[in-house]
């Protein structure tokens, strides 16, 4: 599969709408391009995601790479969109199956490392999953103040 989209959620003061992450890997020279009205936080995600993936002894593919931040009018911010690009270039790859990714919605920061980082908004985001009827994982870090949805 050359596609692959991967639930997230952005930040925008108390609200946390839904943004689809979707991953394409097509021929031609390798390079990584970001759309989606991705901020300056977001665009540096591609030098955090390829060392993430190749430290964390996975491939990162030699292919053209597409990561779409869907809707493209709602501003995107923070590393919190590293782990569901990572995931998407996995599964877009066929390094990780993606029929179970449909189920959870993701959100963090990756380090050079592949360790996860926290990210903010954990509570609005995981009350904002509810309603969509997916699970949220998120880095341990972030766990407490999402337990308090409850």
């Amino acid at each position: 599969m050359s596609l692959a989209i991967v639930h997230s959620r952005g930040l925008d003061g108390l609200a946390a709408p839904e943004v689809a992450v979707e991953v394409h890997l097509a021929g031609g020279l390798p390079n990584l391009t970001l759309v989606g009205l991705p901020d300056t936080e977001v665009k540096e995600a591609r030098d955090r995601v390829r060392a993430a993936l190749q430290n964390s002894g996975f491939d990162f593919p030699r292919r053209r790479i597409t990561v779409n931040l869907a809707p493209a009018d709602l501003p995107k911010e923070s590393g919190r969109f590293d782990l569901p690009m990572a995931l998407g270039i996995l599964a877009a790859s066929g390094q990780i199956p993606s029929r179970s990714l449909a189920e959870y919605e993701f959100a963090g920061e990756l380090s050079l490392s592949g360790e996860l980082r926290p990210v903010r908004g954990a509570l609005a985001m995981v009350l904002a999953a509810g309603d969509s009827g997916r699970s949220f994982i998120l880095p341990a870090a972030s766990a407490h103040e999402a337990a308090l949805a409850g």
